[in-house]
Order: C-alpha cells, then structure tokens, then sequence
C-alpha cells in the first residue's frame, strides 16, 4: 500500500509559476513510476508528467517546456514545477504512483495506476 499526499497549489497569474509537491510513504519508492495527473470538472483525468525509476521522463505536448518534474528517492518526493502557467492549466492535480513495466510509455494512462493522492488545486487566472 502506498500513501500519497500533495500540497503546493494555489492560485496565480497568467505566467507565473508554481510547485507541486508529492509526499510518498512506501518504503521501496524508489522502484515506482511516478506521475502527475490533471483533471478539470466533467472531464477525463489528463495524463501531465511521469518518471521512471531511472529518471526518464515524458510530459504531454501541452505542458512541454514550461513544466519539470522530478523525484528525490532519498526523500521519497516527487515535484512537479510549473513555469508559464496558462488558464487552461487550471485543474485539481494528482500524484500517482504504480510499478509499471513500461513507465514512461504507458505513464499518460490513469488506468495504469492504483495510488493516487487526494489532489491539490491549481487555478490560473488570466
């Protein structure tokens, strides 16, 4: 079982940043395939960012460029900082987690994963 808890959304401008924070409990974090999820009210959840335990990464076409992620396995963390925010990047954001075999590639489908976080908000405003 493993336990995750955002924190770090908030609300902010057109163009300014923010960082999102993932706080993980299992002991072996170092082996998951972490990821940050988005979903806005009435639609489906948006795969935004995943890390393999190696460090590869892959980010959706819309994010690319102006968010980062990043896990710190000593810490058992995982971030996701976010630079040129737009409006359309308001939405609650989900850490999950999941031993997948294919991280990277199959990282963009919720479905893969069964940890999720309770979600933080991020709202921009343009």
């Amino acid at each position: 079982q493993v336990q995750l808890v955002e924190s770090g959304g908030g609300s902010v401008q057109s163009g300014g940043s923010l960082r999102l924070s993932c706080a993980a409990s299992a002991t072996t974090y170092s082996t998951y395939c972490m990821a940050w999820f988005r979903q806005v009210l009435g639609k489906e959840r948006e795969g935004v960012a995943v890390i393999d335990s190696a460090g590869s990464t892959k980010y959706a076409d819309s994010v690319k460029g102006r968010f980062t992620i990043a896990r710190d396995n000593a810490k058992r963390m995982l971030f996701l900082q976010m630079n040129s925010l737009k409006a359309e990047d308001t939405a609650m954001y989900y850490c999950a987690a999941d031993r997948l075999w294919r991280c990277v590639s199959g990282g963009d489908n919720a479905a893969n994963f069964d940890y999720w976080g309770q979600g933080t908000q991020v709202t921009v405003s343009s």
